[in-house]
């Protein structure tokens, strides 16, 4: 039988010591078992001598009648997962013997195909009747062994398996998965359970470790009762760091996990991996939940606490045991200074700055700060902090779904030509949010009011007034990203749905740091009307919604409109700015002009934008139109820009609005 193999590949390391002591035992059970078995000759002896081999390699010289008496019997050693998962289930001698034995297909080649051999199917694993002629002598003991392969804790755990669709004692028996690697003392972790090797970041953090509610869950966790831990927040990735992080300070050992689907099977998998690491498990809650029950009966008989980590939302619900909930706020300004300062000294100066333009976590700045240290190398520059906006952009999490397009800006106040006191209102919006430190935090205004950290603020006025371009100058200036949001795909006939996709534009823009640009707020932020049917109920519903989220942001908001009478007046008593956009005057239609036509632009000497500025009283999107019409027509037909091109070109856009043509300049006839 030389399938069975070489025996050189085990030796007396090839388990813990007391896997080895167990696994030497089962060994010379079943070669006993096979000198009563009627198999062929070649098929029994080979087998034999096989498992007495192995029995000797690894039971360290002991007779087996010594570990028949007294199976238990052998000198003290340090507790190893084995040790840790029969404590842990609180498994029975049977239930001990049946986990070796169904753990022996993958100890050895050699082993595997014995089993083979001695299954009625030819699968390479133990069955419920080898099980039974091995350890169930007596009636009342092959009794024992079906009540534990009924009801018992190995079996309710998850930890054996009973598979295929044969009768009872054709069955075979299965180890959970990645539970022999981990009895061997490997690493190893099912794909399923989603293992992530990260290491806390703490930095900011010291002001919510003295929080009462997190010390009471830093002792939870430190205890060995059985309770189950929750920790919310905007995002999961939030809620994880904060829950190695407070498991670092309570100094207990944990293992994250992020599975993809939370069932009741895979549940019970990452007890029994945390059981024999004796580990406290931190398990992500997967975004595709969304309320209701997780499978907590799963976790009912783990023996120690469980962490929880999940984006903010309803309270999960059907736990039995003791439940301990936290919500984790945003840091402050002075929380993420101090996070900067330590992450970033060679910024210390500009933490302050910092703070207030990224409302990040620990653990995204300090993966922001890696980004911009590597590309301060590459460049061989000294830290700039701009390094850090490119990092943001290159990891926001922001999925562009139909309704949403996402603007990488580049305008900035040298593009914008508005009266003084608008480019003033617009500037007094970035300094509200630059400006937090020391007004929220030093001076204490608005203390403790949800939203006061954000900015939302209207752009009101006619079409091509400039109110686009003033949002992605904002965005500019700050650093980040332009989310505009085209609200007919947004909104939905469906009931809740509207709300739904509301939540997840808001959540993005927090999360990623980015202007969330409302055109049309209008058709969004109307006014509401009296109630006359379902729709207009569930109209007000989506409003009282916007309401109250547009009051708690905590990013800047912009809001633009062609009629500021359709909005409604409860958003404008929560907006910190409200920016009127007027037709430009002639001054400023010359300085638009002189704008939109570039330096390097082939200009006829005979083109007079004063004349045109004059005679054509229009916005500086129809400007923009013109000039780049006129372009194109020059550029076919080689010659420069002339006073004709930008004419003809602007009489084309009169045309398009359906305005009445004003006429040609003096001395120049239509062509």
């Amino acid at each position: 039988m030389a399938e069975l193999g070489r025996l050189s590949s085990l030796g007396g390391e090839a388990a813990t010591p007391r896997l080895a002591r167990e696994i030497a035992l089962m060994a010379g059970r079943l070669a006993q078992l096979l000198e009563r078995l009627p198999l062929r000759d070649d098929a029994g002896g080979d087998g034999r001598a096989f498992l007495w081999s192995l029995y000797d390699a690894m039971a360290g010289g002991r007779p087996l009648s010594d570990w028949l008496a007294d199976p238990r019997l052998g000198p003290a050693q340090p507790p190893q997962p084995f040790d840790h998962l029969m404590v842990g289930l609180g498994l029975s001698p049977l239930e001990v013997d049946l986990v070796v034995l169904a753990g022996l297909t993958d100890e050895h080649e050699g082993l595997s195909a014995l089993l083979r051999i001695l299954h009625p199917s030819g699968e390479p694993r133990p069955t419920i009747g080898l099980a039974a002629q091995l350890l169930g002598a007596t009636r009342a003991e092959r009794e024992h062994l079906r009540e534990v392969l009924a009801q018992g804790q190995a079996v309710r755990s998850g930890l054996l398996v009973l598979a295929g669709e044969a009768p009872f004692f054709e069955r075979s028996l299965l180890l959970a998965d990645g539970v022999w690697a981990v009895l061997h003392c490997l690493d190893a972790w099912p794909e399923a359970l989603g293992h992530r090797p990260l290491a806390a970041i703490t930095s900011g953090l010291d002001g919510w470790f003295r929080l009462p509610a997190v010390r009471r869950l830093a002792r939870a966790l430190a205890e060995p009762a059985g309770r189950t831990l929750l920790i919310s927040a905007d995002s999961p990735q939030v809620a994880l760091n904060r829950g190695l992080a407070l498991a670092g300070r309570a100094g207990v050992e944990a293992v994250a996990l992020a599975p993809t689907v939370l069932d009741a099977a895979t549940a019970r998998l990452i007890s029994l991996h945390a059981i024999m690491r004796r580990a406290v498990p931190i398990v992500c809650i997967p975004a595709s939940w969304t309320g209701g029950s997780l499978p907590f009966a799963a976790f009912e008989h783990h023996p120690g606490p469980i962490l929880l980590c999940g984006r903010r939302g309803p309270a999960p619900v059907g736990e039995r045991r003791p439940l301990l909930a936290l919500e984790a706020d945003h840091l402050g300004v002075a929380e993420r200074r101090s996070m900067w300062a330590e992450l970033l000294p060679e910024l210390a100066e500009d933490a302050s700055t910092l703070a207030a333009r990224y409302l990040v976590e620990p653990d995204a700045a300090a993966t922001a700060a890696e980004d911009a240290r590597s590309i301060w190398a590459l460049d061989g520059t000294s830290v700039q902090p701009g390094a850090l906006t490119s990092s943001f952009r290159a990891r926001a999490e922001v999925t562009v779904t139909g309704g949403v397009k996402l603007i990488r800006p580049t305008a900035t106040w040298d593009h914008l030509v508005l009266p003084g006191d608008r480019l003033h209102q617009l500037r007094e919006s970035v300094d509200r949010l630059l400006q937090q430190s020391r007004v929220l935090d030093e001076w204490q205004f608005l203390a403790g009011r949800p939203g006061a950290r954000g900015v939302r603020m209207l752009l009101a006025g006619p079409p091509g007034t400039g109110k686009t371009l003033s949002a992605e100058v904002i965005a500019t200036t700050l650093g980040v990203d332009l989310l505009v949001v085209d609200i007919s795909r947004v909104v939905s006939k469906w009931i809740g749905e509207t709300e739904k996709n509301l939540a997840e534009l808001f959540d993005a823009a927090e999360r990623s740091q980015t202007v969330l640009f409302f055109d049309e707020a209008d058709a969004l932020f109307g006014k509401r009307t009296e109630i006359t049917d379902a729709h207009d109920r569930y109209a007000n519903l989506e409003t009282a919604y916007l309401l109250a989220r547009l009051e708690r942001c905590e990013g800047m908001v912009i809001l633009a409109t062609n009629f500021r009478q359709n909005i409604d007046p409860a958003f404008l008593r929560r907006l910190e700015f409200v920016v009127e956009f007027e037709e430009p005057g002639q001054l400023e239609r010359v300085a638009l002009w002189r704008c939109h036509l570039p330096e390097r632009a082939p200009l006829d000497p005979g083109i007079n934008l004063l004349q045109l500025a004059s005679l054509y009283p229009v916005v500086g999107g129809v400007i923009r139109n013109a000039a780049v019409a006129a372009a194109f027509v020059a550029a076919a037909e080689g010659t420069d820009i002339t006073m004709a091109h930008l004419v003809r070109a602007i009489r084309r856009e009169y045309e398009k609005s359906g305005r009445p043509f004003p006429g040609m300049p003096a001395g120049m006839t239509a062509s």
